[in-house]
């Protein structure tokens, strides 16, 4: 039964929404698929939240000496990246930024906040939400009270409906 929870939490941490049917497939109860599926969905965020707040953080630091061992041809493509400039450059939209601009516009916090456990990975939410929207407060409770919410609502339609 430890190796079936165990199980449980670390697909949790990664494809939330997948988990719950396969705890129910695997022979856990109710509130077992519960517990297991809210330590795997909130210990991966947590995880995967600072991680990538910590990567992003040492990118930059060593994004000057990254610079230097980019062959030529790639460093023209990219020139503006690697170029230490006082004044900014101007942007310049290409159909991704765009795209990711409007999604953010159109959803914001919100929508990655609503959407992390069911539509998004568990690590692409805490990657978004880290990368946009660490300055914010509270961005850590709203995700975790997210995975809860949603475990409960997923939890309970499972297992009424099977």
């Amino acid at each position: 039964m430890i190796f079936k929870m165990l199980h449980i939490v670390l697909l949790a941490s990664f494809k939330y929404i997948l988990t719950i049917p396969y705890a129910k497939i695997i022979g856990l109860n109710y509130s077992q698929a519960l517990i297991a599926v809210l330590v795997g969905g909130i210990g991966g965020f947590l995880i995967f939240y600072y991680l990538s707040n910590w990567i992003i953080r040492r990118f930059d630091s060593f994004k000057p000496y990254l610079c230097m061992l980019i062959p030529g041809f790639i460093k023209r493509k990219y020139q503006i990246y690697c170029e230490n400039r006082a004044v900014k450059p101007k942007k310049i939209f290409s159909r991704k930024s765009r795209v990711i601009a409007r999604i953010k516009k159109t959803y914001g916090l919100w929508g990655i906040i609503i959407t992390t456990p069911v539509l998004l990975t568990i690590p692409v939410g805490a990657f978004l939400a880290s990368k946009y929207y660490s300055g914010r407060r509270n961005i850590v409770g709203y995700m975790l009270g997210s995975i809860v919410i949603w475990a409960l609502i997923l939890t309970t339609a499972i297992h009424i409906f099977t």
